[in-house]
């Protein structure tokens, strides 16, 4: 199969065997055929958003909140703005679409969460902004995640046709409401005054 089109690719556990795994690649009449359909950009993006997912996900339930002020917060930031980039030149139909409107959505919430964490823009109202809006762009992340996964693997029999299986819309919807536990238990732990990771 040859790669003719940049693919998207913002999110997939099951490609880090593409990306670890030797000889993966391979040149055909003068362009690069990759595994699982990954171009040398969908590869370099899919290593980091995956290291940005771990970082994310390692924070959320080691300290309940994703902070920019340790290191694993510092690694899932600068992982997440990485893959929002990189993605700005990856084309699945050839121009503009919806992935990079989520890509430009995710680093407008990460600004955000910046001001809100070192600026006294939104006054009292900053930490639960903060909290809530780093832990919103990793729901970001599972949404492309889930619909690459299914819709590449298992590798000649995917579980999903395309990003339109109605599957898709009812995992995104399973998605968000377990943002809105967490950004609710968030907020409640945030209200009683516990300490935050730092």
């Amino acid at each position: 199969m040859k790669i003719r089109q940049i693919e998207f690719a913002f999110f997939q556990p099951g490609f880090l065997a593409a990306i670890l795994l030797p000889g993966t690649r391979n040149v055909f009449k003068g362009e690069i055929e990759m595994f699982y359909g990954l171009t040398q950009l969908g590869t370099i993006h899919t290593a980091i958003s995956l290291i940005a997912v771990a970082a994310g996900l390692i924070a959320l339930v080691r300290d309940k909140e994703i902070s920019p002020r340790n290191m694993l917060g510092k690694v899932y930031v600068i992982a997440t703005i990485l893959t929002c980039l990189t993605g700005f030149g990856i084309f699945q139909h050839g121009g503009f679409g919806k992935p990079h409107v989520l890509g430009i959505v995710t680093l407008i919430v990460l600004g955000v969460a910046y001001a809100a964490g070192y600026t006294k823009l939104y006054g009292r109202a900053s930490p639960y902004i903060e909290t809530v809006s780093y832990s919103m762009t990793f729901f970001f992340h599972m949404i492309p995640g889930v619909t690459e996964t299914t819709t590449r693997l298992p590798l000649g029999a995917p579980l999903l046709p395309n990003a339109d299986a109605p599957a898709l819309q009812a995992a995104a919807g399973v998605f968000f409401v377990v943002f809105l536990i967490g950004a609710t238990l968030q907020v409640r732990r945030l209200r009683a005054g516990l300490p935050r990771a730092s």
